[in-house]
Parts: C-alpha cells; sequence; structure tokens
C-alpha cells in the first residue's frame, strides 16, 4: 500500500512537471522571423503511376542566393486553377509560392492538377484519379533535396477538397503528416452544387467561366516562363484542355441542367463525396485543420467535417451528430468565421496559424494549437466574438419548436400575411396563407452575395465598407405574393441561434411541383432585417432519410436528409397537405434584447437557383397554402441557446 501510495505520488508530481513544461513550451513558442530566401525550379515534371505528367513549381529557401542548407518540411497545393495564376486564394500570397512558409523554413511545392495549367491529361470536376496523384506527389516532394521527409498539405477551396482526398489515399506510412483545408466541402451536391434538389445556377455559370477560360489559357501563359516545356510539348497540352472543356461543359454541365443523370446525388457525385473520405484520413492518422465561413459556398459542410473527423476518431458513424457529453480530440480542429468564400481568413492573421499548425506536425515544436479541450471555434455573428466548444450540433443549444401563426407581428413586416412565430402550437382547425410560385425573386440579398461566392462582398471591403448593402437588409425580399414572412416577439434577453436548423412545412399546391426557400433573418428594433442563413426544398425530393437525419430530443429533425435520387422523387400530389422538411443551413448569432427573429417563405431565388425545363413546367402557375392549423402545424425547430451558455473565449483568434 505505502509504495503505491509511493507511485502515484511521483507519477502525479511528474505529470504536473509534465504539464507545466508543455505549457510553458507552448507560451515560449512565437512566430519565427523570415529569415530565408525564396528560389525557385518552375514547371517541374512529375510521372505519375499511368504516366501522365504533372508540372510542379518547387520554392526552396535560400541564403546568400543558394539554397540553404539542412533539412526542410514540405508543403504541398494542386490546384486546377494554374499554379502561378496570382488567384489569392486565402492562406497563401496567390496561386504561386507560399512566401510566409517558405521564408520561414519550408520547402513549397505547387503542383497543377491533370489536365490544368501545364499538366498533360484531361481534366474532370474532382476526377478521383486526382487521389491517386496526389498520394504520388507527396512521395515525390518527401524525396526532394534538403527535405526532411515530412509532408503537409495546404490550399482553398478545391485546393482543400484536394487534400482531402490525399489525405484518404496515401494510406497509414505515408509522408503526409499534416493538411490544412481551408472552405472545404462535405457534400459537393447539397453544400453547392444543388440547393434543396434545385441546381445552383448563380455559383455554376461563374465556376464555369472561371474552370473554362483558366484551362484554355493557363498552358499559354506558362510557355512565357522560365524552364518551360517545348513550345510542341504545349501544344499537346493545349489540346487536351480543350478536350476537358468540351467534355466538361458540354457534357456533365448539359447533363446537370438539363435534368439528367448528374442532376441526382448518385454514382457521379457519389464518387466526390469528400464524406466519405473522412474515416479513412482518420484510419491514415493524419490530423486536419478546418477553416470555414458562415456565408461560405460550404456553410453546411465545414461543421459537418468537423463532426465527422472527431466521430471517426472516436469510433463513432461519421454521419451521426456528435454526443453532447463526447470529449473531443484537438488533433481535429475547425475555425469557423464570418467570412464569403473569396473573403475566407479576412481579418485574421491566416499565415501565423498555418504557421503553428505545420511547425506543430512537421517539424515536431510545440506550438501550442493542441493544447485545448474545446477545438471548435466560431465567430459569433452579432456580436464580433471568437468562442470556442466542443461538439456539433452544439450541445449549449436546445432544439426549440417555433410555429407559424397569423398576423399581425408588430414588427413593421412588409409581406402580404406579417405572420407570427410562437412557441404555442396552433389550437384552430383552420388556418392557411396562400403564396405563389414566381420563378423570380429581387436580387438584393445574402443569398445572391454567398453563392456569387461573395464577389461583392471584397469589393465593398476594398472600399472600406463591412459588407455589400444588400446582405445587410433584405426587406426587398419580403415583398410581393411570392413571399410570407413571421416574426417573433423581441426577444428579452440576448439568445444564440447556434447550429442546424429545420423548417418543417405543411401545404397545399396547385401543380404536381413546389419550390419552398426559408431564410432566418434578424430583425432590430428600427426594422433592418439582416439575413442570417437560408435553406430550400423542391417538393418532389420531400422524402427522409431518417438514418442521416439529425433529430432532437422532441423526435422532430434539426438537420434532414433527403436522398435526392431518382428513387426518391416523387410528384406532390395537388389538392392535398404534404410535409415539406427543409434544412436550413447552421449559422451561430446572437439574437440581442429586443431584436426578432423572422422566418421569411419564398417560393424563387435569383440568380441563385435555376430549374429543368421539366421542373419548371411542373412549377408554373403554382398556388400554395402554407397550413398553419392542428394537424398541420407548420414550424422551425430553432437551436437556441441563452448568451451565457458560450462563455469560453477562443485563445488564438485575437
Amino acid at each position: 500500500m505505502v509504495r503505491a501510495r509511493l507511485m502515484f505520488g511521483i507519477a502525479l508530481v511528474c505529470a504536473l512537471v509534465g504539464s507545466a513544461a508543455a505549457a510553458g513550451s507552448a507560451l515560449a513558442w512565437s512566430p519565427e522571423k523570415a529569415r530565408y530566401g525564396i528560389g525557385e525550379h518552375s514547371n517541374v515534371g512529375v510521372t505519375m503511376s499511368d504516366g501522365t505528367v504533372l508540372r510542379v513549381d518547387v520554392y526552396y529557401p535560400t541564403l546568400g542566393g543558394k539554397p540553404a542548407s539542412g533539412r526542410f518540411p514540405v508543403v504541398l497545393t494542386q490546384t486546377p486553377y494554374g499554379k502561378n495564376a496570382g488567384l489569392g486564394l486565402a492562406g497563401q500570397s496567390g496561386t504561386g509560392e507560399f512566401n510566409y512558409l517558405i521564408q520561414r523554413g519550408y520547402i513549397d511545392v505547387v503542383a497543377d492538377v491533370r489536365g490544368t495549367g501545364d499538366s498533360q491529361g484531361v481534366w474532370d470536376l474532382f476526377d478521383p484519379v486526382e487521389a491517386t496523384d496526389g498520394a504520388t506527389l507527396v512521395k515525390w516532394a518527401a524525396a526532394l533535396p534538403h527535405s526532411n521527409g515530412n509532408v503537409g498539405l495546404y490550399g482553398s477551396s478545391y485546393l482543400g477538397i484536394d487534400q482531402l482526398m490525399t489525405a484518404a489515399a496515401v494510406g497509414r506510412r505515408s509522408h503526409l503528416k499534416a493538411v490544412f483545408p481551408v472552405i472545404a466541402g462535405n457534400d459537393l451536391y447539397r453544400d453547392t452544387a444543388f440547393f434543396g434538389g434545385a441546381a445552383d445556377l448563380e455559383f455554376d455559370a461563374a465556376y464555369l467561366g472561371l474552370t473554362g477560360s483558366l484551362n484554355a489559357t493557363n498552358p499559354i501563359i506558362e510557355t512565357g516562363r522560365a524552364d518551360s516545356p517545348d513550345p510542341a510539348d504545349t501544344a499537346g497540352v493545349e489540346l487536351q484542355h480543350l478536350a476537358s472543356v468540351v467534355s466538361y461543359q458540354g457534357g456533365s454541365v448539359l447533363n446537370t441542367e438539363l435534368g439528367g443523370s448528374e442532376s441526382y446525388d448518385e454514382a457521379y457525385w457519389m464518387a466526390r463525396n469528400p464524406r466519405q473520405l473522412l474515416a479513412r484520413i482518420v484510419a491514415n492518422r493524419i490530423p486536419a485543420f478546418l477553416v470555414g465561413g458562415w456565408f461560405d459556398l460550404f456553410q453546411r459542410g465545414e461543421p459537418l467535417n468537423y463532426s465527422g473527423f472527431q466521430n471517426a476518431f472516436a469510433g463513432r458513424p461519421v454521419t451521426a451528430p456528435m454526443l453532447p457529453a463526447q470529449r473531443p480530440t484537438s488533433r481535429y480542429q475547425l475555425l469557423m468565421g464570418p467570412w464569403y468564400h473569396v473573403t475566407a481568413g479576412t481579418g485574421f492573421d491566416m499565415n501565423d496559424l498555418e504557421l503553428r499548425w505545420f511547425d506543430q506536425w512537421l517539424k515536431g515544436e510545440r506550438t501550442g494549437i493542441l493544447d485545448t479541450s474545446t477545438p471548435l471555434h466560431v465567430y459569433e455573428l452579432g456580436t464580433g466574438k471568437w468562442l470556442d466548444s466542443r461538439t456539433y450540433p452544439f450541445s449549449e443549444a436546445k432544439p426549440t419548436t417555433y410555429y407559424l401563426a397569423a398576423g399581425p407581428s408588430g414588427s413593421s413586416a412588409p409581406s402580404p400575411n406579417d405572420g407570427t412565430l410562437g412557441s404555442a402550437p396552433p389550437t384552430a382547425r383552420s388556418g392557411a396563407d396562400s403564396i405563389v410560385f414566381t420563378g423570380a425573386t429581387q436580387p438584393c440579398d445574402r443569398q445572391s452575395e454567398q453563392w456569387s461566392a461573395g464577389g461583392g462582398a471584397l469589393a465593398a471591403q476594398s472600399l472600406g465598407q463591412k459588407d455589400e448593402p444588400c446582405a445587410t437588409n433584405d426587406s426587398g425580399k419580403q415583398v410581393g405574393p411570392g413571399s410570407l414572412t413571421y416574426t417573433t416577439r423581441p426577444f428579452k434577453q440576448p439568445e444564440v441561434l447556434a447550429g442546424p436548423v429545420d423548417a418543417t412545412i405543411y401545404a397545399t399546391s396547385t401543380r404536381p411541383e413546389t419550390f419552398l426557400e426559408a431564410t432566418l433573418e434578424d430583425v432590430a428594433p428600427g426594422g433592418s432585417s439582416t439575413p442570417l442563413t437560408s435553406g430550400a426544398l423542391l417538393g418532389s425530393f420531400r422524402a427522409l432519410n431518417g438514418a442521416l437525419s439529425w433529430f432532437g430530443a422532441n423526435d422532430r429533425p434539426i438537420l434532414p436528409y433527403h436522398p435526392y435520387t431518382r428513387a426518391s422523387a416523387s410528384a406532390v400530389p395537388t389538392g392535398r397537405v404534404v410535409r415539406f422538411d427543409i434544412e436550413v443551413f447552421p449559422t451561430f448569432a446572437e439574437l440581442a434584447a429586443g431584436h426578432r427573429l423572422r422566418l421569411t417563405i419564398t417560393t424563387s431565388d435569383s440568380p441563385h437557383v435555376g430549374f429543368t425545363p421539366s421542373q419548371l413546367a411542373s412549377l408554373t402557375g403554382g398556388e400554395y397554402a402554407v397550413q398553419r392549423r392542428v394537424g398541420a402545424a407548420s414550424f422551425v425547430e430553432l437551436p437556441l441557446a441563452p448568451a451565457t451558455a458560450f462563455s469560453r473565449r477562443c485563445s488564438f483568434c485575437g
């Protein structure tokens, strides 16, 4: 007994000393000052397993104009936009070199994805072969002169998703030691390609223009660079790239927009689904630091990547909600900011954050980045606070049912009905509000800004404005026969709306198809209506997958999951009350005392959403009656928490 007590005491002292040493080490870490110059090898050829040659630029630390001596870790990114296009993606100084890391002792490899830039081959959107290519590039990069054998992946958007593809393909004994995906999706069909089953026409059009122009012009641009390939080789690559443009834009895009197989969540999208990669990445023991935005294209998927990683690490299903008492690991973290796609990282020292992450995993330094039990770092809309939490969905927030009811709300809503939202279920046996399918809405709203990737917001910021004006007051969207609003009473105390939302609408329709979009807005005492988040559902896709949906304690959905397959599609029976469960994308916003929350229902979303010819034929002329009565009580399931429930500040978020 004495010996056991003595050993316990020694162990306790050692643990305390170790903790103190770790804390001291973390506190002592600070970003290294720039020490090195930058050297470059351009358009280096790397041969893939099928003989295709990818072109990469290699940037390395120099001293006195010569390669620096010593061993350095390697960071790698793979881009479909041209490795020297200078697009200025978040987390790097451009599509080219990551100067900040190179100057602090990293080798940087920037690769053109096959069929893009100056690489050979034919490009297809997130072609699964890119995962195999990525694994080959990791192995090649680890063997570069002066490499210490450790490789990390970085990059935004497509470049972030390619990180996940590569990390799943490398195996358990890879040289890949860490990834840092910025604004990367979880489910490309639901996150951005489609919105409630309807095509995301606004972003699709912009993306087509971007990829088409870059794939056609980058090989020509590259011929003017030092160390560029032979012009004859460039001509061959150019022909391959033009074939990619024709194949993708003339094949996949038309298939999608005209209602072909790719307009359903079936084989094409399943093969490109990042969610299916998460468990393999965890099995490969590769840590990930995720960055997302509350107004990003992948707003829905970024928190789901966090919960998926955490669940996989805990041996739970990737698709399940985290348990309220689940203890997360700091190997998988998420920073969720107030950002659009092209503004990700604005106002935040992303260079420092990436250096912390990579110094920890690629250099073996104790940077303090792992010293947290709350690895979910979120920006609170409305207050500007950076707060920490553990689980997604947020365990601090309680799903609370608010029912649609008659008005007036007293909130000066401009809609024809001016309905209310309240916690009491309806008692009347009749009650409904009429709305018609309009086919178009006025575009001055948050959705137009979000699904154009935030170009207007970026321009506004360059002019010193906080945001694009239409994103801060969307009251114009609430006017007309295609809009209904339901508004709460003013909140007496600050409340936080935290997490995914369900809007369950019971309605009749005069046509065999419906489209309902639900938008949540923060209504200030003066009447301005700031949109927070939205979701939509094409009525023929109303079937619910109960196994993949998330439910609250009351068995009402908090994240409804629709299959969006041909087998699940079913026409809306006309003249009958039908239930539509709308997935509203997650948010994290404080509703100040005196403010209200408004649900706006619309039947269109211009220019964001488009319809196939057959869908439009079934929608045109539709009139809906939104029910708010006993037996058909439309409601929203809101994850609400008192403001005091989130008290832990993010230690490194500024």
